[in-house]
């Protein structure tokens, strides 16, 4: 089969495409899924970077999130069935054998061995395109804006790096519980695709202070008031933005986050969490009745992921340089049969 590979960790355009890589074979508890799309995260780059204290076993077939059609079965499965479409949850919740995608070979091939703990059934309404958005982003998204931070018709929430996969979801997310959305980006052709997403106003903030703007906005918050600021402030990014975001929040207000991509280590200043009564609440990835929400929404029409490109499998390098240099509004996707259809 075709596989896109890495033989050791490495920088831009060290991922190579082999043509006659092993296909996968069944163990009893597995099945084999004929990927039909993958998504990129930027999980995917620290994986193809390498991570301190993670040692990915060499080759790796990357790609985290993936949805495809079973193809074979192993001999002890027993409730899924050959042709049926799936989605693969990459969390191994039964063994703790590691993300698949990182540990075990992903979604970034032709075809992939799937231990069936791992699936989750997709309706004939939801595309494997629309899927292969869901665990990583979307999933994320779901629990760190509902299920953790519980956002409510009404509240003001301001959201950094709002242009990527988890950000406009967030976006989205937050519209539909009748939130009022600040969303920023490094561009204006990005702000322009959030308004149209539905977030009601945009800030680019390579041209100006997040925080000023918020404090000319709402009113600069107040230790013994509540009315000005902003109630959430979705921060994934970390680094320079942290304490920024802190001053935009009102007293009692909360911040949201799920990662740290522009640094995990911030300069902090304790005084606004005590003084201004401030909640931190991370976000560890996803659970299963998450992403079975994410895909009833898909499949009754209230959320459609955005998707900005897709590559067949030998730009894979390419797909990887735009989410890394951050060239991208929503999800990159690798469809491994694109442009093999009639081959």
């Amino acid at each position: 089969m075709r596989a896109a590979i890495i033989h050791e960790h490495g920088g831009p355009g060290s991922i190579t495409v082999e043509n006659n890589f092993p296909d996968p074979i069944p163990d009893p508890e597995d099945v084999i899924v004929k990927v039909g799309s993958t998504s990129l995260n930027y999980h995917d780059i620290f994986t193809r970077r390498g991570m301190p204290g993670i040692k990915v076993p060499m080759p790796c077939v990357m790609g985290l999130d993936f949805a495809g059609e079973i193809v074979a079965l192993g001999s002890d499965v027993k409730n899924w069935r050959i042709g049926q479409r799936v989605l693969c949850d990459p969390v191994d919740r039964v063994g703790g054998g590691g993300l698949i995608g990182e540990m075990w070979h992903g979604g970034l091939a032709e075809l992939c061995k799937v231990p069936s703990h791992h699936l989750v059934a997709l309706p004939d309404r939801v595309s494997f395109e629309q899927a292969s958005c869901l665990p990583v982003a979307y999933g994320t998204a779901y629990r760190m804006m509902y299920t953790i931070g519980n956002i409510k018709r009404g509240d003001r929430v301001l959201i950094l790096g709002a242009s990527g996969g988890v950000g406009t979801c967030a976006v989205r997310l937050a519209k539909m519980r009748g939130c009022e959305v600040i969303a920023c980006a490094s561009s204006q052709q990005k702000l322009d695709k959030l308004i149209n997403l539905g977030a009601d106003f945009g800030i680019n903030y390579t041209e100006e202070k997040f925080h000023k703007w918020v404090f000319e906005k709402y009113g600069k918050p107040h230790r013994r008031r509540w009315e000005k600021g902003v109630h959430v402030v979705v921060n994934f990014t970390g680094g320079e933005t942290w304490v920024p975001g802190l001053k935009c929040l009102q007293r009692g207000g909360k911040v949201l986050t799920c990662g740290a991509t522009a640094g995990f280590d911030p300069a902090e200043d304790l005084r606004y969490i005590w003084s201004y009564e401030l909640r931190v609440l991370g976000a560890n990835g996803w659970m299963r009745d998450e992403l079975e929400s994410l895909i009833s929404m898909i499949e009754i029409g209230e959320f459609d992921p955005i998707i900005d490109k897709a590559f067949p499998l030998e730009k894979v390098n390419e797909a990887f340089r735009l989410v890394e240099e951050r060239e991208v509004f929503g999800k990159v996707i690798v469809k491994p049969g694109l442009g093999r259809e009639d081959e």
